[in-house]
């Protein structure tokens, strides 16, 4: 990550303070900001939580998580005198006062400017409430930025996402509400833009006259762990698909932007979005496939079924994997199918992209060799960072017999060491002002139009679950998805 030339001064109020992903993600980030002068002595953060705390019984705290999940703490001492806690009601006007005088205390002893970064670490349903209070007590009256930092789920289909735009667009604009999805802070997920795009080798050859489909697979081995009452409201539709996917899909398929600015780069995305081609209802059992984990074994280990899992429903319909068919209605893409898939208790913990190419028109070894291999460019986002070719060479025996070749970059552990944490990238871009990597309403808007079509005709449809095991790929049926159309899952590939 380069440094500011600059640093911003700011003052950065987090709600939600206390809970699990302020201590893993948020402190440790701006810890790692401040220690690499990202961040100077003209920041302050505000912790808000409901517990009744001291600064010093906070600090404590977020001091213990920083070293938990930070090597290098040299500094840490230092940062701690920049971070606050102020106990605070959400639905109580005195509070945001309270906030508001502590506010202005802090701008003025910091020198932050009236730059102001307000995160909502929260249950979605305080976000109305939060904003609406912020701004009738005065809070996002400031000379300086103003800007608003929430986290998913933004709604649940797209009459309460629109009613949420609605409510939050009162205290703050649409430039300044940064909508986080943590995959576009991922490095291997921005590297999808700068290989497209700055590598002549690639961008002649992103279509449907060379690429016969793209899969998009983000697999996890975990099951849903704590989040169950969180995922019976969710599943993989919406906790993964509706953002997290379609977000991928829109980076692969998109034009060239005229510029490397945010207004540029996630306008082509708005364009992809609005081109996916929206399903008929009686077309989404053939298009996409749910389902739900039952017991089995995890690296040897027998784990159990999703409808076990605390807080779930035991006869629960929630779908914890999802495969579909998305296909872009545009000149770039048509015929190209993209299938995604995610799932959680599946063989592997991966999020890979698989671009295959098609055959060559008159392939002169295809009588000699029935076996030749398709050619793949493979980006591997977690856990082993990467890129490979999966090309055809020749064999060294004699004769020209042919065999797979691979030729493949991955990061160095040097490289890993020192990887950027995708909230650190995104917390980084906010203190900015660039929002290229976070998700505009439009987007938004246009995500949730697809995936309404296939949850209500879902809600009318009784599921067989559950219908794959722990420790597997996902169902049959996702593996006839693509058998269908002449192709497969490609498994295991790096």
């Amino acid at each position: 990550m380069n440094k500011i030339d600059k640093q911003i001064p700011c003052l950065i109020t987090i709600f939600g303070a206390t809970g699990d992903l302020s201590h893993r993600k948020l402190f440790p980030s701006l810890f790692h900001l401040f220690q690499q002068d990202n961040l100077d002595s003209h920041v302050a953060i505000i912790g808000i939580g409901r517990r009744s705390l001291t600064n010093d019984e906070f600090r404590t705290q977020v001091k213990e998580s920083i070293q938990a999940h930070v090597a290098d703490t040299k500094h840490l001492d230092k940062f701690m005198l920049h971070v606050f806690y102020q106990p605070h009601d959400v639905n109580d006007e005195e509070s945001y006062e309270n906030l508001l005088e502590l506010s202005l205390k802090l701008d003025h002893e910091f020198e932050l400017e009236g730059n102001r970064m307000f995160y909502l670490a929260m249950a979605p349903q305080f976000f109305g409430t939060v904003t609406d209070f912020l701004k009738s007590s005065g809070l996002t009256e400031t000379k300086g930025f103003k800007r608003l930092v929430i986290e998913k789920p933004f709604g649940s289909d797209l009459a309460s996402a629109e009613e949420l735009n609605e409510q939050i667009r009162r205290s703050f604009q649409e430039e300044e509400i940064y909508r986080i999805d943590h995959y576009l802070g991922k490095d291997m997920v921005q590297n999808i833009e700068v290989l497209r795009f700055s590598n002549a080798m690639f961008e002649p050859l992103w279509n449907n006259k060379y690429i016969s489909n793209i899969q998009v697979t983000s697999s996890e081995v975990l099951g849903v762990e704590d989040r169950g009452g969180y995922y019976e409201s969710s599943g993989a539709l919406k906790d993964m698909v509706q953002n997290h996917m379609l977000q991928m899909v829109a980076l692969l398929a998109m034009e060239p932007p005229i510029s490397l600015e945010s207004e540029d780069i996630r306008s082509e995305k708005v364009k992809v979005l609005k081109s996916l081609h929206l399903l008929k209802p009686e077309d989404v059992q053939r298009n996409f496939v749910r389902g739900q984990y039952d017991k089995g074994k995890i690296q040897g280990q027998e784990v159990k079924g999703y409808r076990d899992e605390d807080r779930v429903d035991e006869n629960s319909k929630t779908p914890t994997f999802v495969s579909g068919k998305v296909m872009i209605d545009n000149f770039r893409w048509a015929g190209v199918p993209f299938y995604i898939r995610t799932g959680k208790r599946m063989k592997r913990k991966s999020i890979q992209v698989v671009v295959e190419y098609k055959e060559v028109p008159m392939n002169l070894y295809y009588e000699r060799d029935k076996h030749l291999d398709s050619n793949l460019l493979v980006i591997n986002i977690q856990p082993n960072e990467g890129v490979s070719f999966h090309l055809n060479g020749k064999k060294y025996v004699q004769g020209i017999e042919t065999e797979p070749v691979q030729l493949s970059y991955s990061m160095s552990a040097h490289d890993k060491m020192n990887t950027v944490d995708a909230y650190e990238n995104l917390l980084f871009d906010c203190l900015k002002g660039d929002a290229t990597n976070f998700t505009h309403w439009e987007e938004l808007k246009a995500t949730w139009k697809f995936i309404d079509i296939i949850q209500e005709e879902w809600e009318h449809t009784e599921p067989e679950f559950p219908n794959y095991e722990a420790g597997s790929n996902g169902p049959l049926e996702s593996d006839l998805l693509l058998s269908r159309d002449g192709f497969q899952w490609w498994d295991d590939i790096q």
